[in-house]
């Protein structure tokens, strides 16, 4: 009994009737009439009342919830959480979700409304944007049930805690990485400009043109060609990157929810995978 009087709630369409109940009464009193009326009404909405409690109490447990997580989340990114809600009334019926989410998100109102067909599987899918590094616990999933009369709800509470890491921008990195392996940097903006150097490092033998350093003719290349020949040398690629990253006070400071340490966090590790495809 105690189970059933927690799961049940009533809907301000139950509460607006009764009150509209309550003045057929008064008004009774001075309009005899007025009273069979409400004594009418009275019945007709407690039999409603009773054919919507069976219709959501009559079969036992019969929905289901259950969350989906990735195994962790990337860090100011978009990431998925999918919803299973599986209804088995024979009725269609509307829901409202609640999913209790870290308290990293600040999320205490958020509320999913929808609504099931008799033995529908719906995966409903909702996007969260962590802003700090770290372990994000996820909670119970309130889910509250109402038929097509909705002047009762019953409420259904699956637990379903999980704890899922954080971690800086991995889905940067490999958005980074795709482009940088398909030569397809150009397209955000970011350009290879290509320099003359006189490192050791030899790119090829091209033909001597005006302006070029008489110290990198090839003689040997010229004795079997009819045209002078040069070396071509480029800036070194083989070379140690380092990302040094300012942990300092003013790296604490938000912007757009997130500290500016986070970002260059996101930064050095995106540039750190993508520089050895790259070859700076």
């Amino acid at each position: 009994m105690i189970r059933f009087i927690r799961s049940l709630f009533i809907t301000g369409r139950l509460v607006a009737l009764l009150l509209l109940v309550v003045a057929f009464f008064a008004l009774g009193y001075s309009f005899p009439p007025m009273q069979s009326a409400a004594t009418a009404s009275l019945w007709i909405l407690t039999v409603l009342l009773l054919i919507d409690l069976v219709i959501l109490y009559g079969r036992g447990d019969t929905f289901e919830a259950e969350r989906f997580l990735p195994a962790r989340l990337s860090n100011g990114d978009e990431n998925e959480v999918t919803l299973k809600l599986k209804s088995g009334y024979p009725l269609p019926v509307d829901l409202q979700v609640i999913d209790e989410q870290p308290f990293q998100f600040q999320a205490r109102e958020q509320m999913f409304a929808l609504r099931l067909m008799p033995g529908e599987v719906r995966h409903h899918v909702y996007k969260v944007v962590p802003t700090e590094r770290g372990e994000y616990r996820f909670g119970r999933i309130h889910v509250f049930v109402s038929t097509n009369l909705k002047l009762a709800r019953r409420r259904y509470t699956v637990p379903a805690e999980q704890n899922v890491p954080v971690y800086p921008s991995f889905l940067q990195m490999r958005r980074f990485e795709l482009l940088a392996r398909a030569n397809r940097l150009d397209e955000i903006g970011i350009k290879r400009v290509r320099r003359r150097g006189h490192s050791m490092e030899y790119d090829q033998i091209r033909e001597y043109v005006k302006g070029d350093d008489i110290r990198t003719v090839n003689w040997k290349a010229t004795s079997r060609s009819t045209s002078l020949m040069v070396n071509q040398y480029q800036d070194e690629r083989a070379q140690e990157v380092y990302s040094v990253i300012d942990m300092g006070r003013v790296m604490k400071m938000p912007f757009n929810g997130m500290t500016l340490l986070d970002y260059a966090i996101n930064a050095g590790l995106v540039m750190s995978n993508v520089a050895p495809i790259c070859r700076i």
